[in-house]
């Protein structure tokens, strides 16, 4: 996945190195951000049309995602092929893509 090693060219030009925990962190709190946002912006669900998102703040979850990733050592692009080979199969069984548990 290019986007996977642009962001780690980025990491490594700026010296962002962290451990793998850390990004973990950083993505859990970027997530965070996108789901306050989301209760603000549609009255905490009263208002479901209203939801607005920055697409910068979902690059920013892009970005701790791919970090994370790359510092796993993880393929982000082999690891979304094979979710979705797994959501097919579920999809193919009659039943949904989500795990269900």
């Amino acid at each position: 996945m290019d986007e996977q090693q642009t962001v780690a060219a980025f990491v490594d030009e700026y010296d962002l190195e962290t451990p793998p925990e850390f990004r973990l962190l950083d993505l859990v709190s970027e997530v965070g951000e996108l789901g306050k946002d989301a209760n603000t912006s549609t009255g905490y669900g009263d208002l479901p049309a209203e939801l607005t998102l920055e697409s910068d703040e979902i690059g920013d979850v892009l970005f701790a995602l791919l970090a994370l990733a790359d510092s796993l050592e993880v393929d982000a692009g082999e690891a979304l092929e094979e979710a979705l080979e797994k959501y097919e199969r579920r999809l193919d069984d009659g039943g949904t893509a989500g795990s269900g548990e």
